[in-house]
């Protein structure tokens, strides 16, 4: 493990972590939204659309991939594929026309696995974008990592992490990367290298940590009793780390039939983690506390009867919502996060990704349908529903303002939900 920083800049840490979080308030400037949960505040948002559904702001052919819209003000960022280019583009909110883009080369690998990984989910790129400051960054399938000026797509810094850390164990880069305290965070593509900090100004390393397997799932940072934790889904293993540092906190052990843990972790304020896998890895609750100075990681309960696959798990109250299952139907599933006692389930969407906003869940499905609807234990009242989407929406939906951005392989369309 490396560590680059020097003692006094950890000083300033606290200042740039309340800056960072008045900032992300602003926007959607990550994955998952302001706080990577995919929770927002919003303006009332309507319960009802008219027969063709809500209003169209505005679409636009985008190309191949599945990197969600991030937001700040008047620019929406994300990335596509062109051929044998990947591209990171920014888009005009109130129109969708392109105010910059950058084009790199991004061969199609072809090993394998990762030909029949493509071949049934296409080539991606699959990672969001992070917007931090006046800087986004961006990772691309193989590995390319660009530091771009948020206003002007001007590239100030780019690394090849498969050249650069000599990887020779990685399937594809699908985690999308988070800001932090003046670093940049990711875990190393699909290999046992595990996790790296790079320093957003310059682009130097400032932390890697201790190997071990990282997963398709992005990283989340928590609070456990006042103490900010990495968390990383990883191959057989969840672990925290240190994220000032990279030093590790935990580890909690995992038995599943394969290594594609995909979906994120969800952390509650009654400090219970909740993961969730799908083919046999089905979900957990775990509950984190401080406890002289360390990390105690005790076993809330497990099941199989939610298995989500690539889409997100939404904590609603006490509820946990998933869309369940892997090949085959998806059946969307509501747990207590207290017991793991399944309340209720809902067969008619298709595998979902949702947000929560204005006392409301907003779905996507895979087949393109977009839904509102409010959640309780006794089940799901659906407000309003529409098919939008037609080639393979797999991207989480970004709300801002009232405004919806969605895509699909294809396609980009922003919505107005607002009332």
């Amino acid at each position: 493990m490396t560590k680059i920083y020097p003692i006094a800049a950890m000083m300033v840490l606290a200042v740039a972590l309340v800056a960072q979080a008045q900032e992300e308030a602003e926007g959607w400037h990550q994955w998952g939204g302001p706080t990577r949960n995919f929770h927002v505040a919003a303006a009332p948002l309507a319960d009802s659309w008219p027969a063709d559904g809500p209003p169209r702001l505005w679409s636009r052919d985008l190309g191949e991939g599945y990197s969600a819209i991030v937001a700040q003000q008047d620019l929406l960022v994300t990335m596509y594929r062109d051929g044998e280019q990947e591209v990171i583009v920014a888009l005009a909110a109130e129109s969708g026309s392109t105010r910059w883009q950058l084009a790199y080369d991004a061969p199609l690998l072809h090993d394998g696995y990762f030909d029949i990984w493509m071949n049934s989910a296409g080539p991606g790129p699959y990672a969001t974008p992070v917007i931090a400051g006046d800087q986004v960054f961006a990772l691309g399938t193989n590995g390319q990592l660009h530091a771009l000026d948020l206003q002007t797509g001007e590239l100030q810094w780019s690394h090849n992490l498969v050249d650069l850390f000599a990887l020779s164990d990685f399937v594809a880069f699908t985690s999308s990367p988070l800001a932090f305290g003046g670093t940049v965070i990711l875990p190393l593509g699909s290999s046992g290298r595990g996790v790296v900090a790079f320093d957003q100004e310059t682009g130097e390393v400032v932390w890697q940590s201790e190997g071990f397997g990282v997963a398709p799932s992005s990283a989340v940072v928590v609070s456990v009793d006042g103490e900010e934790q990495l968390v990383v889904f990883g191959q057989q293993v969840l672990v925290g780390l240190d994220p000032t540092d990279g030093n590790h906190l935990w580890r909690h052990e995992l038995e599943s039939e394969t290594p594609l843990n995909v979906a994120t972790p969800v952390w509650g304020p009654d400090n219970i983690l909740f993961i969730s896998a799908a083919y046999d890895g089905g979900s957990l609750a775990l509950r984190l506390r401080q406890l002289d100075g360390y990390t105690t990681v005790e076993e809330v309960w497990s099941t199989n009867r939610m298995r989500v696959h690539f889409s997100n798990a939404l904590r609603v109250g006490n509820l946990m919502l998933g869309s369940s299952g892997d090949f085959g139907p998806t059946f969307l599933t509501a747990m207590d996060i207290s017991t793991g006692e399944e309340m209720w389930r809902e067969r008619s969407f298709a595998r979902s990704h949702m947000l929560y906003a204005d006392g409301k869940v907003v779905f996507v499905d895979e087949d393109g349908e977009v839904a509102i609807a409010s959640v309780s234990n006794a089940g799901l009242d659906i407000h309003a529903r529409h098919s939008i989407l037609t080639n393979n929406a797999w991207t989480p939906p970004t709300l801002v303002d009232g405004t919806l951005y969605v895509r699909d392989r294809r396609t980009i369309v922003a919505l107005d939900l607002s009332d």
